[in-house]
């Protein structure tokens, strides 16, 4: 500990000492951030590799049931006495750090997730890389922004660089780690923090091609869209992709909670439990390898079941084989993660659909074999199609199988379906899989933050009483003036008996000035937008950021109910922003004590 604090003086002296600003070093430091999770992708893939070798490489695929049981012996004691966070699926940890702690994620949080998941899914374990990778990258850039001592903001963009990063790296996907990063993790597409996360994502791609080569994940034939008549069958699809997504996420926490609640056994013995349950599933599975899988050494549901889906894609496998591996893949996926083992939800969901699309692909070819393509064209898109209805990521989704297949032709299905499945998703389970988790815990997450502490916080108790306007009759001249002094961007316009008229911005006088000289005959009245957004004092924060997003203002009027136009004071989104912070804080401080 000692060391470590002097380390972290060393390194604060040495930046008081340049003259960069914060967002140089921010910048910088996402290079370091994308260069070392594509070196820990890299390291988390070879471990995987190694784990599989020691626990199928020898020759004892009869003791299939026993071996993800003995993965699972592995998994509990790392996960349940060693970091609690590598337990189940990691993004939403990661989620819950960004909104709820600033992006501060224990540095030990990276080791335990990337031993735990690969030796999970090394032994068979029906889990995805793209959740620990997600985790491990968030792990490094928190690691780094906290040893920097950069402000709270900048770390949570650090945990973003760092979740990009790892998408790009094992996925091959940069553009779809840049994504995602922003539209899971960080709810932000800001340019502050659109440009370091770009930054991460690029160099994680580089150092992990540069090792491992640019090779597409799936090899997929040329597949397009053949007919116009095909796109009502691609809606179709998308819904019936969104009903398997959410059979999987409540089922999956069905299963959680039978583990938690209704098993009495020490929880570092639960993963193991699950893993010889995992382990019989997988002996059904064997026979369906027999029809149309043969070539497969381990039952198709185990790991991330990349060699099964390849198949599909390739056109192998048969109709009642795609349907049954898509309800063994949902078991098998719920067995591993609902008993706490350490491992991604997007590789399974992956496989569900590309058994689901290829089960309707058939069914679609079968009736209409001249207007529609192969089953495995409906495979690809419904791969895309369940990821988005589990995560409801519907662009992310999109992009990560465009860039893994490197194939462009059948984006217009791809879009349509991922729309429709996240569409269906919703309407059957309004948050996600990522989002259940924290709700199950009382946390609702919106833009990176916690609606229900939002919604608890009132305008009233942030709203400044004493606030500076703009009479309507002031020219243009001292209009100007006015929003120099006061150095805010928006003032609220006043009629002579003090109501509110309306709202002047500093875009509102720069559209004036472009097409008028000062004309002393140009009055606020004359040029005030009159669609004022407003807040009143009963109104929640949720509410109000709700309406800051509607205007680029930086202050809302905040107004009477019972009469509009009576301003009463204004609301500042920084002001909204930092008290949401505190008493964040305070919550937090609170929950330590009680703890």
């Amino acid at each position: 500990m000692v060391n470590r604090d002097r380390f972290q003086e060393f390194i604060h002296k040495a930046a008081e000492k340049t003259r960069f600003s914060e967002n140089t070093y921010l910048i910088i430091l996402s290079f370091v951030v994308g260069v070392s999770t594509g070196m820990g992708a890299v390291a988390f893939r070879w471990l995987i590799l190694s784990f599989r070798d020691l626990f199928f490489g020898h020759g004892i695929e009869w003791l299939i049931p026993l071996v993800p049981m003995a993965g699972g012996l592995l998994v509990g004691p790392i996960v349940y006495f060693y970091a609690s966070e590598a337990k189940g699926h990691g993004v939403p940890e990661v989620m819950s750090a960004v909104a709820l702690k600033s992006g501060v994620i224990r540095p030990r949080v990276a080791v335990a997730k990337a031993v735990a998941s690969a030796i999970c899914i090394g032994s068979g374990g029906s889990a995805g890389r793209e959740g620990p990778i997600v985790q491990i990258g968030a792990a490094v850039g928190s690691t780094i922004g906290q040893i920097f001592r950069l402000s709270g903001d900048r770390v949570k963009i650090l945990v973003g660089c760092g979740a990009a990063g790892g998408i790009s790296a094992v996925f091959n996907a940069p553009i779809a780690g840049v994504i995602f990063a922003l539209e899971v993790i960080l709810g932000d597409f800001t340019i502050k923090t659109f440009s370091p996360v770009i930054l991460s994502s690029v160099l994680a791609s580089v150092v992990s091609r540069t090792i491992l080569h640019d090779t597409p994940a799936f090899v997929v034939p040329p597949y397009e869209l053949v007919s116009a008549w095909e796109i009502p069958l691609y809606i179709i699809l998308g819904g019936f992709a969104g009903i398997v997504a959410v059979l999987f996420t409540k089922t999956l926490y069905m299963t959680e909670d039978v583990f938690d609640y209704k098993i009495k056994l020490p929880g570092y013995l639960k993963p193991a439990l699950g893993g010889i349950l995992l382990g019989f599933t997988g002996l059904l599975a064997i026979r369906l390898n027999y029809a149309g899988f043969h070539h497969l050494t381990a039952p198709a549901i185990f790991s991330d079941g990349y060699e099964a889906i390849s198949s599909v894609l390739g056109g192998e496998g048969l109709w009642y084989t795609m349907l049954a591996l898509v309800v063994l893949k949902i078991l098998a996926t719920n067995l591993t993660l609902g008993s706490g083992n350490s491992g991604g939800i997007f590789a399974p969901s992956l496989f569900m659909g590309a058994m689901a699309g290829g089960f309707f692909g058939y069914i679609a070819h079968s009736l209409f074999p001249t207007v529609t393509a192969h089953p495995g064209a409906y495979a690809l898109v419904g791969m895309a199609a369940v990821v988005a209805g589990t995560t409801h990521a519907t662009i992310t989704s999109i992009l990560i199988v465009f860039e893994m297949t490197k194939d462009y032709r059948i984006m217009l299905a791809l879009m349509i379906a991922c729309v429709f499945s996240t569409l269906v998703a919703r309407r059957l389970l309004s948050p996600s899989i990522y989002t259940l988790k924290l709700k199950r815990r009382g946390i609702t997450l919106s833009g990176g933050r916690d609606v229900n502490l939002l919604d608890i916080l009132r305008v009233g108790e942030v709203m400044r009483r004493e606030f500076k306007t703009i009479p309507m009759n002031t020219n243009l001249a001292m209009i100007y003036h006015y929003l120099e002094e006061s150095k805010e961007t928006t003032l609220p316009v006043v009629t002579p008996g003090g109501r509110l008229y309306g709202m002047i911005s500093f875009q509102d006088l720069r559209t004036v000035l472009t097409k008028h000289e000062i004309d002393p005959l140009i009055i606020a009245a004359d040029i005030a937008s009159r669609e004022v957004v407003a807040v009143t004092e009963n109104e929640n924060l949720n509410q109000a950021l709700e309406k800051f997003g509607r205007r680029d203002f930086d202050l809302l009027p905040v107004v009477s109910r019972a009469d509009p136009s009576s301003i009463m004071g204004v609301l500042y989104k920084d002001d909204l922003i930092n008290y949401y912070n505190k008493q964040l804080m305070r919550r937090m401080v609170e929950r330590g004590e009680r703890g």
